[in-house]
């Protein structure tokens, strides 16, 4: 381990968590690259790390999809973290078992200790990742690019997670109470009011995030094997808070809600808000659409953001994040390849990738090791 502050996962431990019976591995290498055929569990090592965070991991899983076929029905994952302030013990679990009076919820333990939820989680570890499905990030719904603003806000803002979850929960409510023609006018004006405390601060901290990563991705621009791009988020909501103070936007959204009854209870949904935004891309070099970009251009720009956003969130809390790249090698010739692991090492995070094939990661050097994982089990690959 480095001297100056960082996060990593130095131990992580699996029970009946998809095809991993049980699982130790250890390391404490910056780089950890896991390759194998596919099926082999690769992808499940790092959405098990994904779940140490709040949230259902990178693969947004149902809980009961996790457990392993013919075990417990349940599933844990516990892992020693080397952090900022030195080490803490995480762990995640999910009973299966209803009957146990917990309505087989997700369980929490930081040092022993039980948590209310997983928003703990965010306290201790910051995520950011990248997976063959984000490969059709750009061309597919905007409820995607939303999700992926999101994450990458989150990474730098843990709290912008818990602002969503209350904003989407009082939707709900709301959507359901708009059913009811004879529904309460001064429950739903309490509704939307919390809906609009909720729907401003996320769309600012959304904006909040943007900034720092254009910053970064100016700062790269020069030197980067990876295009850089030109990002904002299109929504309704964040560009009244561009142009005005938050409380008048948060006043003036309370009115939209109010006004729109009527449009949403047709509409069976909330048509209006931050829930509707969309994160826009362009590739900077081509002054292109990313939606317009080959498959290649597209991977190289995902790639240049989350590397732009590790090191918004490396400035902004002291401490990069953990990234956790899939089958991140897949599309990218030679040079980039060596260009990306030598960025990972330079930004002195711990990354986790996946591959078919261990040449992928050749120039994975000293700060690197390479595991080979095979039918649910895991080990070292021993240099020549």
């Amino acid at each position: 381990m480095t001297d100056s502050p960082t996060l990593a996962v130095t131990r992580l431990t699996l029970t009946d968590f998809r095809n991993y019976r049980g699982l130790r591995l250890e390391t404490d290498a910056r780089l950890v690259a896991l390759v194998g055929a596919n099926g082999a569990g690769k992808t499940n090592i790092l959405e098990a790390i994904s779940l140490l965070v709040p949230g259902r991991g990178l693969r947004g899983a149902a809980f009961e999809e996790i457990s392993r076929q013919g075990g417990s029905r349940g599933w844990a994952i516990a892992a020693e973290i080397e952090a900022e302030h030195g080490p803490v013990s995480l762990g995640t679990a999910w009973s299966g078992q209803p009957e146990t009076g917990d309505g087989g919820s997700r369980q929490v333990v930081i040092d022993g200790e039980a948590q209310r939820g997983p928003g703990a989680l965010g306290d201790h570890m910051r995520l950011l990742w990248l997976t063959p499905a984000q490969d059709r990030l750009f061309a597919g719904p905007g409820a995607e690019r939303r999700r992926f603003l999101d994450r990458m806000v989150v990474a730098f803002d843990p709290d912008h997670a818990s602002r969503i979850l209350v904003f989407e929960k009082v939707m709900r409510e709301r959507n359901l109470l708009l059913e009811d023609a004879r529904a309460d006018r001064a429950w739903l004006s309490s509704l939307e009011a919390q809906m609009a405390e909720a729907a401003i601060a996320i769309s600012a901290a959304r904006l909040v995030g943007l900034e720092a990563l254009e910053t970064h991705i100016g700062e790269a621009r020069a030197e980067s094997s990876f295009p850089w791009a030109k990002v904002a988020v299109d929504g309704e909501i964040e560009a009244l808070i561009a142009e005005k103070p938050a409380v008048q936007v948060e006043d003036e959204y309370r009115r939209i809600l109010h006004d729109s009854r009527g449009i949403d209870r047709a509409a069976g949904r909330t048509l209006r808000g931050p829930h509707r935004s969309d994160f826009s891309v362009v590739h900077g070099p081509k002054d292109m659409a990313a939606s317009q970009c080959s498959t290649g251009e597209q991977k190289a720009l995902l790639i240049g953001l989350v590397l732009a956003q590790a090191r918004a969130v490396k400035q902004g809390a002291g401490v990069p994040p953990i990234l956790l790249l899939d089958e991140v090698a897949a599309h990218l010739d030679r040079a980039r390849r060596k260009s990306l692991l030598e960025a990972l090492a330079a930004l002195g995070s711990q990354s986790w990738m996946t591959g078919t094939d261990a040449q992928l990661f050749e120039s994975i050097g000293e700060a690197g090791t390479v595991f080979q994982v095979e039918g649910g089990h895991v080990s070292k690959v021993m240099e020549d």
